[in-house]
């Protein structure tokens, strides 16, 4: 029986090369994005059997609705990568929009828990979840307030939900990547490519092929084995020191 991955966000950056390294390993993967004709060019290229779903993870009703939809042979899932997320602006709290802080909840909390809950039912005992966190959820840094909130939420979700499935033999693991070259940066900046490109200057980064690779290695471990967190950066990548402001400042 062919093993499936249930990838969201798979339109570009990590989703796109999990779906490829996947379909390496030789998963029949359903890919969803709202941009359907870059998941059908990622289609193209795959090897294996691959479903394409235009799909926005923020509406509900579309989510349910495109699980609950699916024909028998596509409807048990062993890998769910919740990749679909976004950061949007970095100036702090008081300057930051309102809308951006509710795009980003939408996306990167309530439109992760919609497409889990909607397919726990469709899991195959072993399954794994791998939910896509960030270093922001754990380490602050100025501008990061609801994005980092947000990947914060994914860590203690993805606990608390490993927690709940344990009797059902269902893996969680969180994937928290540190700077990554993808369409984040742009996708923050508003299409703003220079703004984007001088985060990476003069760095090194991961790419996408990077946080490809740990899933595709977790995903090999033997079916008692859960890895619970991943956190990972680049060696040109820290922690900043504490930060003080100064009354004559």
């Amino acid at each position: 029986m062919r093993k499936i991955a249930f990838i969201t966000g798979a339109s570009s950056g990590f989703g796109a090369s999990i779906a490829k390294r996947l379909d390496d390993d030789g998963y029949s993967v359903i890919i969803c994005a709202r941009r359907k004709q870059k998941l059908q060019e990622l289609a193209k290229i795959l090897k294996n059997p691959c479903l394409v779903l235009e799909l926005d993870v923020r509406d509900k009703n579309a989510v349910f609705s495109a699980v609950n939809s699916l024909k028998d042979e596509w409807a048990r899932i062993d890998i769910l990568v919740n990749n679909a997320g976004l950061a949007l602006g970095q100036e702090k709290t008081p300057n930051a929009s309102l809308e951006d802080f509710e795009i980003m909840i939408d996306t990167n909390i309530k439109g992760l828990v919609y497409v889990t809950k909607a397919l726990l039912g469709h899991l195959n005992k072993g399954a794994i979840i791998f939910n896509l966190g960030s270093v922001a959820g754990c380490w602050p840094y100025p501008g990061a307030n609801v994005y980092g909130a947000s990947k914060a939420f994914v860590h203690q979700f993805s606990l608390n939900l490993r927690n709940d499935l344990a009797r059902r033999d269902i893996r969680v693991s969180v994937v928290a990547p540190g700077i990554a070259k993808t369409e984040f940066s742009d996708v923050r900046f508003k299409g703003d490519h220079k703004r984007a490109n001088a985060v990476y200057d003069g760095t090194k980064y991961l790419s996408a092929d990077d946080i490809a690779q740990i899933v595709s290695d977790i995903a090999k471990l033997p079916e008692h084995v859960n890895i619970n967190y991943v956190e990972l950066m680049p060696v040109s990548q820290s922690w900043a020191g504490f930060s003080f402001w100064r009354e004559d400042e």
